[in-house]
C-alpha cells in the first residue's frame, strides 16, 4: 500500500486535513498504522474523537510506534477509546 485509498471528497476540511496528515507522517510504519485507520474510520469519528486523534498525532512517530507495538507503555493522556480503536483496527485489518 502506498497511501490512501479513500476519497476525501465527502469529508469536511478538518477531516481532509487529518486524513492527509495521517498518511504523511515521516515514518512509513506510522503512516501505515494511522493512515489505514484514518481511511477506514475518519468519517465516523465524532468531533470529540477527532480532537483526541489530533492530540495523538501531535506526538512523535517514534513514540506512537512504540505505543502501538507495546515496546513502550502508553501514557495515561493517550489511554483513550480512540487509541483502542486504532489498535483494534490494526488487529482486524492487518494482513
Amino acid at each position: 500500500m502506498t497511501g490512501t485509498s479513500r476519497s476525501s471528497s465527502d469529508l469536511d476540511y478538518r477531516r481532509r486535513k487529518v486524513l492527509y496528515r495521517s498518511w504523511h507522517r515521516g515514518m512509513r510504519e506510522v503512516d501505515l498504522v494511522l493512515g489505514s485507520f484514518a481511511d477506514g474510520e475518519i468519517g465516523a469519528l465524532s468531533d470529540e474523537e477527532l480532537d483526541i486523534y489530533e492530540s495523538l498525532m501531535a506526538e512523535s512517530d517514534g513514540d506512537i510506534l512504540k505505543w502501538v507495538t507495546g515496546e513502550a507503555p502508553l501514557p495515561a493522556r493517550h489511554d483513550t477509546a480512540v487509541f483502542r480503536k486504532i489498535l483494534a483496527y490494526r488487529e482486524t485489518n492487518s494482513a
